[in-house]
């Protein structure tokens, strides 16, 4: 076992105002970075949720149309426990996500109408940093919402989006104030951010997913055992109790 202490991690920066947060699934958000939103909602951030996907195969012992329909109500509710009041269900089919130019613009028109200072994913890289891979999904919606900041800036990339373009019907105008892209519980994570005093709401909004928990078969899951796993350590390094991780990617536009 290596003695080496883990890094310290940085503080991410808090002078924004307006964040929006896309992953492929419900519950996706909730399973460790809930209490940071909650932490910023409190702040008087707004915070916007875009579900890529309604998790509709999720949960192998019921019907995809029921589990879209509670799943979704699942993450109303989740979210209303963090603070936020918008979540977008752009209803792509869940299990089967591609990175390309398709799901690029769909999240670019989400950036474009929310006009957020910081957009938030989750973990795209190819592990959780051992060797359990990540699924497809979350890599297809966490690389393709790194560039769909950069796209969402140049207005000649989807122009059908923009008003005053032909095919402009949703009035949104470019958006290239995306300072910074977000990635929680990344491997490679050098930023994070203390979640102490409201890491008992993030687990309150895991446990609103109880359909899904139930639907895995994890019988003696415990939420709040589940997040202090990450949760502590990772405070750890950052000098408190609780903080949640980010890979930070700072944007520059242009060619």
């Amino acid at each position: 076992m290596s003695n080496v202490a883990p890094e310290p991690l940085e503080p991410v920066t808090e002078d924004w105002e307006r964040a929006l947060v896309v992953v492929a699934h419900p519950d996706d958000v909730e399973f460790g970075a809930a209490a940071a939103v909650a932490r910023w909602t409190d702040q008087g951030k707004t915070v916007v949720y875009c579900m890529v996907t309604s998790g509709e195969a999720g949960i192998d012992a019921m019907a995809p149309e029921e589990a879209r329909r509670v799943r979704i109500a699942e993450e109303i509710e989740s979210a209303r426990l963090v603070g936020v009041d918008t979540v977008e269900l752009l209803g792509l089919p869940d299990g089967v996500l591609e990175l390309g130019v398709p799901l690029r613009r769909v999240i670019a028109e989400q950036i474009r109408k929310h006009r957020p200072d910081v957009v938030i994913t989750g973990n795209f890289r190819e592990t959780w940093g051992g060797s359990t891979p990540n699924q497809a999904d979350h890599i297809a919606v966490g690389r393709a919402t790194l560039h769909a900041a950069q796209d969402a800036g140049n207005r000649w990339i989807y122009p059908e989006q923009l008003v005053g373009q032909p095919g402009g019907d949703d009035g949104l105008e470019p958006w290239g104030d995306v300072r910074q892209v977000w990635a929680a519980g990344s491997p490679d994570a050098r930023h994070g951010v203390d979640t102490t005093a409201t890491f008992d709401r993030g687990v309150a909004s895991l446990e609103a997913h109880r359909a899904y928990i139930d639907g895995l078969g994890w019988e003696n899951f415990d939420a709040a055992e589940f997040l202090e796993g990450m949760s502590r350590p990772t405070g750890s390094r950052l000098g408190v109790v609780h903080a949640t991780t980010f890979e930070v990617f700072t944007l520059a536009f242009g060619e």
